[in-house]
């Protein structure tokens, strides 16, 4: 089962043929009683999909959805009566209002991940979450169990995640590169593993799923201060600096010759 946090509600498009399907706070807006098939419908494989939801644009808190859904899900014994093997709580990077950390304040998911690149605001939105699992960990909140570093094709992508993690005291789960595959996908309105099964992506998708269905890793990371992130960006700022002065000059010495005759 996958629940999109997602005010957007298009955490389960691919899996729905590219489809937005009934949100759960949008069918309570409906009125009238709530039967648990009019939010939890069926995706590729028999995947069972459910989108919170969030307010109408510029009215109320997008945290709420979460809230809301979780609270009915549980009510209506969804999981008791669908028994899913999995279920998972696609939840917005940033950890910015309750609703959003909910998942992890409140103990429902037993492992968290992050999804990130070595960009550094989706490394910023990492150590944010770090600091929410820290934050909860002591009250019975889920903890951490890998970074999936997404987007990772060049050796110096991977270096920095790495680093990133070392400095955290976190671990990488996976790493996946940034493939053509994907976006064929996505315009189809279909997963990877539908789409193009016999990719190298979709073999990369399925090793990353079987790594956390046995991942027994719950901790709690060290997430870094303000001040200490900004010192660990400018020492790889400078040394990315540095690099291409260095290739620069390299290119300068390797491409000018002496003129015939001198």
């Amino acid at each position: 089962m996958q629940i999109g946090c997602d005010p957007k509600s298009d955490s389960t498009n691919t899996l729905r043929g590219g489809k937005f399907i009934p949100t759960v706070l949008d069918t309570l807006r409906a009125g009238g009683k709530v039967e648990t098939g009019q939010i939890v419908h069926k995706g590729f494989n028999g995947i069972l999909c459910v989108e919170a939801g969030g307010p109408e644009p510029g009215v109320g808190c997008a945290g709420r959805g979460i809230i809301t859904a979780i609270e009915l899900l549980a009510s209506r014994n969804v999981f008791s009566e669908y028994k899913p093997d999995v279920v998972i709580y696609d939840v917005l990077g940033d950890v910015v209002c309750g609703g959003f950390a909910m998942p992890i304040r409140e103990g429902v998911a037993e492992q968290v991940y992050t999804v990130s690149s070595s960009d550094f605001m989706a490394i910023y939105a990492a150590n944010n979450l770090f600091k929410g699992i820290k934050k909860y960990s002591n009250s019975g909140g889920a903890l951490f169990s890998g970074i999936i570093a997404n987007s990772i094709n060049q050796p110096i992508q991977k270096e920095i995640i790495q680093d990133f993690a070392r400095t955290t005291k976190s671990t990488i789960a996976q790493f996946v590169p940034r493939s053509l595959s994907v976006t064929r996908a996505e315009l189809q309105g279909k997963t990877t593993i539908e789409a193009e099964p016999d990719s190298e992506q979709a073999e990369i998708y399925r090793k990353l799923a079987k790594a956390i269905i046995n991942n027994k890793k719950k901790y709690v990371p060290s997430p870094l201060e303000p001040e200490e992130l900004k010192a660990w960006a400018e020492g790889w700022s400078d040394k990315l600096l540095g690099q291409r002065d260095e290739a620069s000059t390299n290119c300068n010495l390797e491409c000018v010759t002496p003129a015939s005759g001198l």
